[in-house]
């Protein structure tokens, strides 16, 4: 027998709407996975049971009233702790940041209530969400539950590791580097990056203002199936004043089954299992009806990266760097000096004219997209690390694996990552990118992926 917690976002909100289950009853059967699971993960590091419940007695009543089932309604979600949630701190990691309550919610917040979601959770993210691997000194690390050797992904680990584990159906995230699509990545679900400005966000508990936040930083869904992924960013992409980068997107006029993919772009080494999964994943588009090519080169995707980094920490080096040693972090310490010292000092003239060469590339990917409406990559170069695999073995080591994750953010375009299988117990999967306002395509590839196989999903926690 399917227990509640293990139903999609979609399963929950029809059995909700058809009365099969009460909202109070999701919610309960959520806290229960939540209380017996998480100890193993430290993936949900903030809630309350008293406002969960008392969030879904007040659906119940509503649709009890007569109120129109919402395509989220009664199902629930987690948001991270870098955005905003009234009533909870935005500590992003920080102890010097434990108490910051916020008094408003992030404009993401306000699209899952406004569809009938149920928040669940607050999930773990490394210091200043500055790492691919999930760890703190306020809450300590999060546990992938696949294999504990191997890091949840970061910035959005607890948010992977929790809907992997079914605590909750759908986890938000935000990505600047690679944060929703690597820990979807290396947890084995999905996870969506929407392009640049279709997803409004605003902390009133004080935004990074800083250049490359502002160009690059993303929120997006995680989720055990692609359709949840789908109903996550409807959620989530809703008009909000606050955020002056949002646009609202045309509906789509159609839908090209036409894809390329690249394995090496630019020399770069390809593991042998990511690459036979990339060429898995090119095939199930074949067999869904898509006509898919291989390309043996792709706009710059080093040059790309290097972008991203210098946009990131480039305009307040010092700033950046000073409050991650305040903070005493190891994880963010190496993170932030090791982009300062791969991009080097910066200068002025030299900053405008990253800038200036950014939207050269935005324009060269567009080109591109005009005729391969959809491009598959590997998530990443490798298999997903071991936990602390950057402590190791050095920035410019995990900067050369990551390619695929850090690149595609400077450009700003739509951005997934699906999960297909394992090798052993690491998930395998690809990412696939379209162009701008077309999240669609990443979507309708993405779901003829998965409907060929993926990672079971939900899964008790593995220990050792």
């Amino acid at each position: 027998m399917t227990e509640l917690w293990q139903l999609s976002a979609a399963q929950t909100a029809t059995a909700i709407g058809l009365k099969q289950a009460s909202a109070s009853e999701v919610a309960r059967a959520a806290l229960a996975r939540l209380e017996a699971v998480n100890p193993a993960l430290n993936a949900v590091v903030d809630c309350n049971p008293e406002d969960v419940l008392a969030q879904a007695a007040a659906i119940d009543a509503r649709l009890a009233a007569g109120g129109a089932v919402r395509p989220l309604e009664g199902v629930p979600v987690t948001i991270k702790i870098n955005v905003d949630q009234k009533g909870y701190a935005t500590s992003n990691g920080l102890r010097s940041k434990a108490d910051l309550i916020a008094t408003s919610n992030n404009p993401v917040v306000e699209g899952f209530l406004a569809a009938g979601a149920v928040l669940l959770g607050r999930t773990n993210t490394p210091a200043f969400s500055a790492r691919y691997f999930t760890d703190n000194q306020l809450f300590g690390p999060t546990k992938n539950p696949r294999d504990p050797a191997l890091t949840p992904g970061g910035s959005s680990g607890g948010a992977a590791a929790a809907t992997a584990a079914g605590i909750g159906c759908i986890g938000h995230g935000n990505d600047i580097g690679g944060s929703v699509r690597y820990p979807a990545y290396a947890c084995g679900i999905h996870g969506l990056r929407p392009g640049l400005g279709r997803v409004a966000t605003f902390n009133e508990t004080g935004p990074d203002r800083s250049i490359g936040f502002q160009l690059m930083s993303v929120q997006g869904p995680l989720a055990r199936t692609v359709h949840d992924v789908r109903l996550g960013f409807g959620a989530m992409a809703r008009r909000d004043i606050r955020d002056p980068w949002y646009f609202e997107a045309p509906e789509p006029a159609d839908t090209p089954r036409l894809a390329a993919f690249c394995a090496h772009p630019e020399g770069i080494d390809t593991a042998p299992e990511v690459e036979a999964a990339l060429r898995d994943a090119a095939a199930r588009l074949v067999d869904a009806g898509w006509t898919v090519v291989e390309l043996d080169a792709i706009p710059p995707l080093k040059e790309a990266s290097r972008i991203m980094h210098k946009l990131w920490v480039a305009d307040a080096p010092e700033r950046i760097l000073a409050a991650a040693e305040a903070e005493g972090d190891p994880g963010a310490i190496f993170a932030m000096k090791g982009a300062m010292d791969w991009v080097g000092p910066v200068s002025l003239t030299e900053f405008g004219d990253t800038l200036t060469r950014r939207a050269s590339l935005v324009r060269e990917w567009a080109r591109f997209f005009e005729d391969w409406p959809v491009l598959l990559l590997p998530p990443s170069s490798c298999l997903p690390f071991a936990v602390d695999a950057d402590l190791k073995n050095g920035f410019e080591w995990l900067t050369e694996r990551q390619y695929f994750m850090a690149g595609p953010p400077a450009i700003g375009m739509p951005a997934m990552t699906v999960s297909t299988g394992l090798s052993g117990r690491a998930p395998v999967g690809v990412q696939i990118l379209a162009g701008r306002m077309r999240e669609d395509l990443c979507l309708a590839a993405g779901e003829a992926i998965a409907a060929r196989g993926a990672p079971p999903a939900p899964i008790d926690p593995l220990t050792v």
